[in-house]
């Protein structure tokens, strides 16, 4: 897949990425499974998909990394997935949606403060203003959309957990833009989900979907959250600045708290 796009077609590509992932939440409320099972299946069921998108655009050069350390630190991205999605999934069983959605997404603020310390990047005044502006309105509305603002405290300490994570992934990816996008979401999806399996075994034995709903609902979150937008913001995200990205990744709150 070709990566000469404009940043502004990027920027949109982040976007739809974003959006889809916004869904995610639904899928976890509706499944009866324990979360770490949730995560396992959401990167199993996705892998063949992976795989053959992998093959039909990169051919020959299909699975093959220019950097050997491209796969450790597809590696180590995948790690900081796996605590941050698990912790995500665990976080919504003991607090409201909104309120985890509002704590999971401060993601984005520490992309822009690393991004700043670590690789140098400059952000404009306008740019700040602009980024204070949206997520003081991304706040809002998830709070006012609340049923329940009163959230258990550990639920909230693990979204922040697992924002710390995400944004950790997040920063490791876009890292990565010299690799095809497809090739790094499929080691990605790979390693999270040999890695879930830990705490998946350790939560329930009970791992097999009880309904056929329960199999739509898996796949339905593994083709649209995994496949779908963790793809497209891996695609989109090496070839923006981070602290721009972090803007797109305010539709994720945005998705979830209106569904």
């Amino acid at each position: 897949m070709s990566s000469q796009l404009n940043p502004a077609k990027n920027f949109f590509i982040l976007l739809l990425g974003a959006g889809l992932i916004g869904l995610a939440p639904l899928f976890v409320r509706w499944s009866e499974l324990s979360p770490s099972w949730i995560l396992f299946y959401r990167m199993f069921l996705a892998l063949p998909f992976l795989a053959l998108i992998n093959i039909y655009f990169n051919k020959q050069q299909a699975f093959k990394l220019r950097n050997g350390k491209s796969l450790l630190f597809a590696m180590i991205a995948a790690f900081a997935f796996t605590t941050d999605m698990s912790a995500w999934h665990w976080s919504l069983q003991y607090t409201s949606i909104a309120n985890s959605t509002i704590i999971v997404n401060t993601a984005p603020i520490y992309v822009v403060i690393l991004g700043i310390f670590l690789f140098k990047e400059s952000v404009s005044r306008r740019f700040l203003v602009s980024f204070v502006s949206t997520y003081v309105g991304v706040f809002g509305l998830a709070y006012f959309s609340s049923t329940n603002t009163d959230g258990a405290l550990f639920g909230d300490a693990l979204a922040l957990m697992a924002a710390l994570m995400y944004a950790t992934y997040l920063l490791i990816i876009s890292r990565l833009g010299r690799e095809s996008s497809i090739n790094i979401i499929f080691y990605t999806t790979l390693f999270t989900c040999l890695f879930s399996l830990i705490p998946a075994l350790i939560e329930s034995r009970e791992f097999l979907p009880a309904s056929k709903m329960e199999i739509i609902n898996l796949f339905a979150m593994a083709i649209l959250c995994q496949v779908g937008g963790q793809f497209f913001i891996t695609f989109s995200m090496p070839k923006i600045t981070a602290s721009f990205g972090s803007v797109g990744l305010l539709m994720q709150p945005i998705v979830a708290t209106i569904f």
